[in-house]
């Protein structure tokens, strides 16, 4: 059973992983718009976002935006985020 949370605590690693990724790629792409990935880039990216994309989607259809002046705050992301550290954290526990 060890190594079932073990397994599980690896995955949930790998996907908070891809969420840091996603959030420093949808930060470059904030400030330079005209930046687009090419090449191994872009089929990493692809990778990257296609597994974030469906409990962003998913949470996104749940919790709205925040509305702070001219931009929006995507409490999705952070609430995801979060999430998958309390995850990490409880595997963990369950794991000893």
């Amino acid at each position: 059973m060890q190594a079932f949370w073990l397994v599980v605590y690896v995955l949930l690693s790998i996907f908070w992983f891809l969420l840091i990724v996603r959030l420093v790629v949808e930060v470059v792409k904030s400030f330079a718009r005209e930046w687009f990935p090419k090449g191994i880039v872009a089929i990493l990216l692809e990778g990257v976002f296609t597994v974030t994309d469906p409990p962003l989607k998913a949470l996104r259809k749940i919790i709205p935006t925040v509305p702070l002046g001219p931009v929006r705050l995507d409490l999705a992301f952070i609430v995801l985020f979060l999430l998958v550290a309390v995850a990490q954290s409880v595997v963990s526990r369950l794991a000893v």
